[in-house]
């Protein structure tokens, strides 16, 4: 059995929900593989992000964003809306949490403008969505249909930072 590992490094725009099509890179990792039968992993390891499998949409808005895209960003906005101050929709954070990342300020991800924190709302829509994709691979070839498409997406709003994406591959 093979195993074959790949990650890749993605910048969100931390302006509004970030959606990153990957299909070409897991394509390429595939062929990279030597896998000709198996299954592809592609996972976040971020609780704010989620990998899904969605059809490919020309069409996009003056954001650059597929219209299926803002069609799903616009029905979460009503079911889960954006925490935007303390106390307002959501719990989380609580105390506790905000005094364990108070101590992660030597990690940059943490420091700075404390309104980075409130997220809720994207690590609700990262649950909903979950973390991960898998693929068949048959004949050498992702099954994923002639409309299919990978995205990574950061659910996250509060600021701009590289993700990571693991890919995994394993079969004969």
């Amino acid at each position: 059995m093979k195993i074959y590992t790949k990650e890749l490094t993605l910048c969100s725009n931390g302006s509004r929900v970030t959606y990153h099509n990957i299909k070409e890179d897991v394509l390429k990792a595939v062929e990279e593989s030597g896998v000709t039968t198996g299954m592809c992993v592609v996972q976040s390891p971020h609780t704010t992000c989620s990998v899904i499998f969605e059809e490919f949409v020309h069409d996009k808005d003056f954001n650059g964003d597929e219209f299926l895209q803002v069609d799903l960003n616009r029905l979460l906005d009503k079911l889960v809306p954006r925490e935007l101050s303390e106390n307002t929709n959501y719990r989380y954070p609580g105390p506790k949490h905000v005094d364990f990342l108070h101590k992660l300020q030597d990690n940059p991800q943490y420091a700075g403008d404390k309104a980075t924190i409130l997220n809720g709302d994207a690590h609700i829509r990262g649950s909903l969505f979950g973390a991960s994709e898998t693929f068949v691979i048959k004949d050498k070839v992702l099954q994923t249909g002639g409309v299919g498409y990978i995205y990574f997406i950061d659910w996250d709003q509060n600021r701009a930072r590289d993700r990571k994406c693991h890919i995994m591959i394993m079969g004969e």
